[in-house]
């Protein structure tokens, strides 16, 4: 596979940092992991919703954080009390740590787990100041007593 140097991209550009470290990224991550099992599914039309297959983990198993744009999922099972003889063992409840980037304004509004799946509800804020705005045009009206008529010279 081919390795791509981005840094004359941090060098010349400025507010670009997130694009480049999300490139850095994808080029350096060889193989992402596979377990476990995820959905992202659009469940309004700024909603959001990750669902992750935690089949034998409980509520005190999980956690759920958010850092610097980050959504970090993880899971510890913590060690069975008796032993136990195992004929066939096909569930797995080894250890894990997913990240999911955030774009901005992407906001967690709860997490809920049922059934062996972990939901993770986000929603899409955008701030008043970076919503669309329609700018009013104002025309000229004949007779505008600020408008000075252009003098031919020479």
């Amino acid at each position: 596979m081919r390795r791509f140097d981005f840094a004359p991209l941090h060098r010349a550009s400025i507010g670009f940092d997130q694009i480049a470290d999300m490139m850095d990224r994808a080029m350096t991550a060889d193989s992402q992991p596979s377990y476990p099992p995820y959905n992202i599914e659009k469940t309004a039309g700024d909603g959001y919703r990750i669902s992750i297959a935690v089949a034998g983990f409980s509520d005190d198993d999980l956690s759920v954080e958010v850092k610097e744009n980050s959504l970090v999922v993880a899971a510890r099972k913590a060690e069975e009390d008796g032993e136990r003889t195992w004929l066939h063992r096909g569930i797995a409840t080894r250890a894990f740590e997913r990240r999911f980037t955030l774009a901005d304004h992407i906001r967690v509004t709860g997490a809920s787990h049922e059934n062996g799946m972990l939901h993770i509800d986000l929603v899409r804020e955008v701030p008043e100041a970076l919503k669309p705005r329609r700018i009013e045009i104002a025309g000229m009206r004949s007779g505008n007593p600020e408008v000075v008529d252009a003098k031919a010279v020479n």
